[in-house]
């Protein structure tokens, strides 16, 4: 099966709901309406029919939970900062593994290793607060 440029870029199909969406609504924007949209929807990581639903179902429901809540841009800036933390501390364990090899121990390695856990603990643990006051 084919899959398009843009699904590849945004992921796996999300799971379906139990009931079956039957109505259909069709609006009409300008390119840079259009422009806005898709970059939206790319940013939220949402096609954009969905990313519209979302948004317009958000405004009428009076719910801040659509993909432009407040504290979503700052999940997705924490969850990346958390991923580098991540590539940070596979970068100090092949500097151990070098220790290991060596013999030669750096005396800033201890401190360094505790920094690095303690951020990453930190980190995780304010990611998954942001998550609940989210969902």
């Amino acid at each position: 099966m084919a899959v398009s440029g843009n699904r590849e870029a945004q992921g796996s199909r999300r799971p379906r709901q139990q009931a079956r969406r039957c109505h259909r609504v069709e609006f009409s924007l300008t390119a840079d309406e259009f422009a806005a949209l898709e970059d939206a929807a790319g940013r939220a990581g949402l096609a954009r029919g969905a990313y519209a639903a979302q948004v317009v179902l958000g405004h009428v429901n009076g719910s801040d939970a659509g993909p432009e809540a407040p504290d979503r841009e700052a999940l997705r800036e924490l969850v990346h900062a958390a991923g580098l933390t991540h590539k940070t501390g596979v970068l100090l364990n092949q500097a151990v593994t070098k220790l290991n090899a060596t013999g030669q121990r750096p005396g800033e390695l201890d401190e360094c290793a505790r920094i690095c856990m303690r951020r990453v603990a930190n980190m995780d643990a304010a990611a998954e607060e942001l998550r609940k006051t989210i969902r």
